[in-house]
């Protein structure tokens, strides 16, 4: 490569459009079917982007905030800002809390908004405390006043310009560099205020670099863009490896509310055909969740034939680095019968070429890695954070083991260690700390949380976890949900966690918690509809005493299947297993805060908020599975 040419995002797509001018890029449905936007097509709707910005007195180095669900306009915004020399600011359609928001734009100093009409009252609700927004750019809807304008009469200025200062146009976008800032994005400030991620051109464009280098994108590819477009991964392993391959992506059919565009996410599937999918746990759990469902709706005989395929799956395909070398030959035979008669149907409703999942955001569960394999999806998980742009590792096609987040990417220095930042041998478990072209320039504004994450040029995750001998990475979680006993010795609960909502169906979710105390205890949100329906083949009710009993004694059996002599017994160390049980009435929730955007439990605000319940569970009453407080909650659920 020449030395001259910047590794910018601007460069990547003029770089695609030499190769795949005529390829589509995005899809988009705003009616009745999805319509394509070629490279070359969206490449002149940049430039109109970029020159209208020019136009209004974007100069290079200025942020602009985008709020907006996925589509065609979502990726036409962000990349016209970065011709025009600018900052994204991506920002989450979920920060309903009218302080996030504005926290955001001015930490940021955004000088300007791209808002759908879905969200722009927001911002019209907090512009007045904003002093340095100067203009609102309306994605649909009309503009209400002097300082707001559409988002088609800025292209149209864009046009114009271009006709009399195409020379000051090129001369802004070939001036880029590759350190320049392309996104501050936000972390989900789960502890403190939200941290705002400086990432240059250059740590996009390696990232993308890097995870083609481990999972090849032909440019048929298609993916339906599932995940929120703000967040890191839907930019990387989404918008921007696409681009980069001459693959295509769609977006989700944008609805009146949100629920009415989550609902058309099954149907955009079917017809956008992906060849891939982004994941997160909580969207696998969903699917996997309606799997069984359609399954058991047809019958017993047919739920028989489903599980035993299921298992035929775990057996042969082994943890996918052994696949083929279990199961003897009528095994196989049968599994491939079963695929036939029913796992390609269920392939079918997800459009019929789908290959494969990758999986982000949080540790997946092994079993439901095993499930999605067994049926012929495999879901390949996948490792990193918004600091590494943020692939680290991942699982392939061609390179994969269940229960690890895969092989480090190509061109990244990963090392595990001790909490003294001394490098520890294979195996040995410690801090995950990188160095490599895609890791973050620093935090905007917050040199002291810089100096903090950086350590003599590496990058200290906050991740604990390990290699192996085939440099498969194994995350443990993070460090600072560790559970900690009263003797200083530590453990991550999210293996636990998963196990016990993954093995029953009594349990939606739970949390544990210890903090240098003598036992772990457990904040766990039952299933409401499972429970009634166990007490109801009983004749119980939860309005009485027997009946209470019996769905507390019920939860605490599922936990005691991981003790000795239970179905799981061994899986973990007894010390770390719940002790004392706390039974919630809400869930935990993006709306009540416990939950952040990408799904992760909030587990600081959870403790704060149930520090009475938690205290409670260490005392002699309150560690008694049945005690009052449980009861009461019982009791309401009918």
């Amino acid at each position: 490569m020449n030395s001259s040419i910047q590794r910018t995002i601007p460069n990547l797509l003029e770089k695609s459009c030499e190769k795949f001018s005529a390829n589509i890029l995005l899809w988009e449905k705003k009616s009745t079917a999805y319509e394509g936007l070629t490279y070359a097509q969206a490449r002149q709707k940049v430039y109109a982007c970029a020159a209208g910005l020019m136009s209004i007195g974007i100069q290079k180095g200025d942020r602009i905030a985008l709020v907006s669900e996925g589509r065609n306009d979502w990726v036409i915004a962000e990349v016209g800002m970065l011709y025009a020399g600018a900052v994204n600011v991506p920002l989450s359609v979920k920060l309903d809390e009218l302080a996030d928001l504005k926290f955001r734009l001015l930490h940021s100093g955004a000088r300007m908004v791209i808002v759908s009409g879905g969200h722009v009252h927001k911002i019209r609700s907090i512009e007045n405390d904003l002093p340095e927004l100067e203009k609102v750019i309306v994605l649909d809807g009309e503009p209400v006043n002097d300082e707001e304008l559409s988002f088609t009469y800025l292209l149209n200025l864009g046009t114009e310009y271009l006709k009399l200062h195409q020379d000051k146009f090129s001369e802004r976008w070939h001036s880029i560099a590759e350190h320049d800032p392309a996104n501050i994005c936000y972390t989900s400030g789960t502890t403190a205020d939200p941290k705002g991620i400086i990432l240059t051109h250059r740590n996009y464009t390696s990232n993308v670099e890097q995870a083609s280098g481990l999972l090849h994108i032909p440019q048929t590819y298609c993916s339906l863009l599932i995940l929120p477009w703000d967040h890191c991964f839907a930019h990387t392993a989404g918008i921007y490896t696409l681009m980069l391959n001459g693959a295509s992506m769609a977006s989700v059919q944008v609805g009146k509310t949100p629920f009415e565009t989550l609902k058309n996410v099954p149907v955009n599937i079917r017809e956008s055909k992906p060849t891939f999918l982004l994941s997160v746990p909580a969207l696998a759990k969903n699917f996997k969740k309606n799997i069984e469902k359609g399954i058991k709706e047809k019958g017993a005989k047919i739920e028989s034939l489903f599980n035993k395929g299921l298992n035929l799956g775990y057996k042969i395909n082994g943890i996918g680095w052994d696949k083929g070398a279990n199961g003897t030959a009528w095994e196989k035979l049968q599994y491939k019968l079963i695929d036939f008669l029913l796992f390609k149907k269920i392939r079918e409703s997800f459009g019929g070429k789908l290959e494969f999942f990758i999986g982000g955001g949080a540790l997946l569960d092994i079993e439901l890695q095993r499930f999605f394999y067994a049926i012929g999806i495999p879901m390949y998980q996948g490792y990193g954070l918004t600091e590494a742009s943020p692939i680290i590792s991942a699982n392939v096609p061609a390179k994969h083991k269940l229960g690890s987040s895969g092989s480090i990417v190509p061109n990244l220095e990963v090392k595990i260690c001790d909490d003294k930042g001394n490098a520890l041998p294979l195996g040995e478990h410690g801090e995950i700390v990188i160095r490599g072209e895609n890791v973050m320039a620093g935090y905007w504004k917050n040199e002291k949380a810089t100096n903090q994450t950086f350590r003599e040029g590496w990058l200290y995750t906050g991740d604990l976890g390990y290699l192996d001998a085939d440099n498969f990475l194994y995350v443990l979680g993070r460090e600072k949900s560790l559970l900690i006993s009263h003797d200083g010795e530590k453990f991550s609960p999210e293996g636990i966690e998963e196990a016990l909502v993954g093995n029953s169906v009594y349990i939606d979710q739970v949390m544990l918690y210890n903090n240098q105390s003598m036992y772990t205890i457990a904040l766990i949100v039952p299933n409401k509809e499972k429970i009634l329906g166990h007490l109801q083949q009983k004749g119980l009710s939860t309005h009485t005493e027997q009946g209470q009993c019996e769905a507390l004694t019920l939860l605490e059996s599922e936990i005691r299947e991981y003790r000795p002599g239970g179905k799981y017994a061994g899986e973990f160390p007894e010390r770390w297993l719940p002790s004392a049980v706390g039974v919630l009435g809400e869930g935990f929730t993006e709306q009540n805060h416990f939950l952040n955007s990408t799904l992760k439990m909030v587990r600081g605000k959870i403790t704060e908020f149930y520090k009475e319940r938690i205290d409670y569970l260490y005392t002699v009453e309150g560690k008694e599975i049945i005690n009052h407080q449980n009861k009461n909650i019982i009791k309401r659920m009918e």
